[in-house]
This record gives structure tokens, C-alpha cells and sequence, in this order.
């Protein structure tokens, strides 16, 4: 790595925000005329450069070759032709042959393997040896993990990483993260993390966290519109749930029901997509489904008195003849005149889907007055668009430091916020 600092651009820059973007402390000022020097700590992440104002930091670097391990060596007379390592291979970089001199057993293509040592792993009778990675390697039911709030996002896992596929970059987060399903547990990204971001967990969690962030991934792509087929199952997925949302709720006449709705939203989804998708690649879209709510007037028992008026915070109930009261468009569905309304004249129902307990109900239930709770921030998932901040109307919301801030004393809890968001990243919890 080579870098050259114009010093007369730097004289003019007073709060140096180079020294704290550095995250191995290799950016120094000097006495006594204070200039800027970088020592051999520097590993080219290059977030000085990005964080100096007066482009006063030149810096070139250059990628090292990925560190590999030797391809794997299959022991002919150990292997028993199971097939565990043809099927396990992400590359179809192995075979079964068979010579004629000798047994049938798995062979490896040399311009095909990414030395992942997964192979190594599924093998049952360890026919298949694999340099260093197998000693290094923890035994099952881990994982490796980044920590999205620690990583700085220098990509110095990437470089190192031997197994092609392990380690991607998010295109909404824009940081690594990790497939455990191509991941070689060989430890290589750990040792070279400048903030320690990468470590150990659970198999089961390894695998949740890989998969909501694939989730959010795809979700992007739809958005982005970057493939014709993920824009189209979009579609059909978006018009089975308001499909099923149209049927039941035509079909139960109740104030309040929660149906189970596993069974149908399968058969709707093979039918319209010949089985492509299962309910389990779509569960964090359903949850992610914007509830359905409808306000009324009963006209019979409102008499027209106008306490609803007076506490509608964004002025949507007006005095109307022949009916009393008539509630607008801009109406948020906070629930407020339902709490004041002293003959229960005005009704407010939700309509949503819920999963628990691995299935898919569709409840509707009535609001009987202002929601509770708190209104929560998913930071990682946030992307600063203000699209909450614009549309909350009691401005509640603003953002601060970098990140989504909810006054509480303004809040009234109206979840607009929550409906609005693009990207799914603000919750209410129930308290």
C-alpha cells in the first residue's frame, strides 16, 4: 500500500476526523507542526481517505491473493461411494468413477473446487483429508457470524476468506456477511478482523441470521426490480394474500376471528406458482404485510355531539349532514374518537396476517381505543429514507446522529409510521 498526504490541504481542516475513522489507531498527528503520517498498522481499509473533507489523503491499494488450502485428497480404499461428498459440494466439483482396475469412488475436479473443505466435513469415514483446515475446524453445531454494529466494513474478511460463496456483501447494508452452508469454519476472517466483528455462535442461529438477511436481500431485489422473475413471484405472492385477505373476509361475518390459513395459502401458491415457493421463504414477507383498516360511523346510535371532533389529532372528523359525523381520508386510525365517543358510535377494525407456532392465521379484531406500547427502530434495517419522519403527524420523529429518534411525549402510537416504512424497520411492541 502506497499514500501521500498533501499537507496544505490538511492545515485547513480542524476537527481531523481521520484520527477517529482509523479503526487500528495507524493515523497520527505529528509535532509540532501537527501533519498527518500513517504508520505500518495501516491495512488498507481505506475509511481515512473516505473521511478526510479536503481529499488531502491519496491512497493506492492492492488486494492480496485470497488465501487457499491445497485441494483435498480422497483416499480411494476409505471411501464407500456414499455420495455424502457429491452432495454436499456447491461447485459439482465431485464425482463418482469408476476405472475398471479398481472400485467406484469420488474424485475432484482441481479447476472446479474452491478448497471449502465442506467435503471433508460430511465425509462419514474421513476419506477425504484436507490440509489445515480440518484440525482448526470446531466440531458441529457451530457457526460464524459478523456483528453488523462492531463491523467497519473493511471487506478484509472477503479477501482472505478460502471458500468461495462463504462471505458476501449485502447490497442494503453494504457490510459481509456469512452463508454457514459454504462456510469452512476455518477460521481465517477471524484472525484478520481489525474489530473483532467475526465470532462464534450457534448452528441454528448462524442459519436465522443468514436467513433474514437473504430475506431482506431478495426483498430488495423485487424492489430494485432487477430480475423480471423475482418481480413477477412478487406479484403473484402480493395477489395470493389479497386474495386469501378478500375471501375470508368476505366468508366470517364476526367482529373478531382468528383462522388458521396455512393450509390454504399452500395450495393457493402451488397453484399459482407451481410449487416454487414454500410458505417458509415467504414468512418474513408475511409478517411484513401492511394491515388492513376500516373505520365507521353507526349512524343509528351517533348522535352527532361532536366529542370525537374535538380529539381527532389530525382534524379528519367533520360535522355532516344528513349523517352526524363523517370521518375523511386522513384519517390515521389512531383510535382516539373510539375512546371518547361516549355511545361506542364509531368502530375500528383491523384485519392482518400473523404467524406463530410455524402457521399463518388471518385475524380481524376490533380497536377499542388508542394502541399501547412503544415504537421500535431496527437500526441495522433503517435506511435513513425519513419516509416515518415525513408522515408521522403529530412529528414525533426526527432524525438524529445517524439513526431514527421517537419523541415519546408526542408519540400517540397511531402506528402510521410502522404501516408507512419501505423497509419494514419500525415495530410496535405491545407493552
Amino acid at each position: 500500500m502506497a499514500y501521500e498526504i498533501d499537507s496544505s490541504k490538511c492545515e485547513q481542516c480542524i476537527d481531523k476526523p481521520c484520527l477517529q475513522a482509523c479503526p487500528v489507531d495507524a493515523v497520527h498527528e505529528v509535532p509540532p507542526d501537527k501533519h498527518i503520517e500513517i504508520d505500518d498498522k495501516c491495512f488498507g481499509c481505506v475509511l481515512c481517505r473516505e473521511a478526510c473533507p479536503f481529499d488531502a489523503i491519496k491512497m493506492e491499494t492492492t488486494l492480496a491473493e485470497a488465501v487457499r488450502e491445497n485441494v483435498p485428497n480422497i483416499n480411494p480404499k476409505l471411501c464407500r461411494r456414499c455420495g455424502a461428498c457429491v452432495n454436499a459440494c456447491r461447485t459439482g466439483a465431485i464425482q463418482l468413477i469408476s476405472s475398471g482396475r479398481e472400485e467406484a469412488h469420488s474424485v475432484i475436479d482441481e479447476e472446479k473446487c474452491v478448497k471449502c473443505g465442506y467435503c471433508s466435513r460430511v465425509c462419514p469415514t474421513e476419506a477425504i483429508k484436507y490440509g489445515e483446515i480440518l484440525p482448526r475446524s470446531v466440531a458441529g453445531g457451530k457457526g460464524v457470524v459478523v456483528n453488523e454494529k462492531q463491523c467497519i466494513g473493511c471487506m478484509t474478511c472477503t479477501r482472505v476468506c478460502p471458500s468461495k460463496g462463504a462471505i458476501n456483501v449485502g447490497k442494503i447494508s453494504k457490510l459481509p456477511y456469512i452463508n454457514p452452508a459454504y462456510c469452512a469454519r476455518c477460521e481465517e476472517c477471524m484472525d484478520v478482523c481489525p474489530s473483532t466483528a467475526i465470532r462464534y455462535s450457534s448452528r441454528k442461529k448462524a442459519y436465522e441470521k443468514f436467513g433474514k438477511i437473504k430475506t431482506m436481500e431478495i426483498v430488495s431485489e423485487l424492489l430494485e426490480k432487477e430480475t423480471k422473475k423475482l418481480a413477477r413471484d412478487a406479484g403473484k405472492v402480493d395477489n395470493i394474500l389479497n386474495k386469501i385477505s378478500r375471501d375470508v373476509s368476505f366468508e366470517h361475518t364476526e367482529d373478531e376471528f382468528e383462522i388458521d390459513i396455512t393450509d390454504k395459502l399452500k395450495d393457493e401458491i402451488r397453484a399459482a406458482m407451481d410449487g416454487a415457493l414454500e410458505i417458509e421463504d415467504i414468512k418474513d414477507v408475511i409478517e411484513s404485510t401492511v394491515p388492513k383498516r376500516n373505520i365507521a360511523v353507526v349512524e343509528e346510535s351517533c348522535i352527532g355531539c361532536g366529542a370525537c371532533i374535538g380529539t381527532c389529532p389530525v382534524e379528519a372528523i367533520e360535522l355532516e349532514m344528513p349523517s352526524p359525523v363523517h370521518v375523511g381520508e386522513e384519517c390515521i386510525y389512531c383510535g382516539k374518537c373510539v375512546e371518547t365517543c361516549p355511545f361506542g358510535s364509531i368502530v375500528l377494525k383491523e384485519e392482518y396476517y400473523d404467524t406463530h407456532d410455524n402457521k399463518i392465521f388471518f385475524v380481524r379484531k376490533n380497536l377499542e381505543g388508542p394502541r399501547t406500547g412503544e415504537i421500535a427502530i431496527d437500526s441495522e434495517t433503517c435506511q435513513l429514507c425519513g419516509v416515518c419522519v415525513n408522515k408521522c403527524p403529530k412529528d414525533a420523529m426526527s432524525i438524529e446522529e445517524g439513526k431514527v429518534v421517537v419523541d415519546t411525549e408526542k408519540c400517540i402510537v397511531c402506528d402510521t409510521c410502522e404501516v408507512t416504512c419501505p423497509v419494514g424497520a419500525v415495530k410496535l411492541k405491545a407493552p
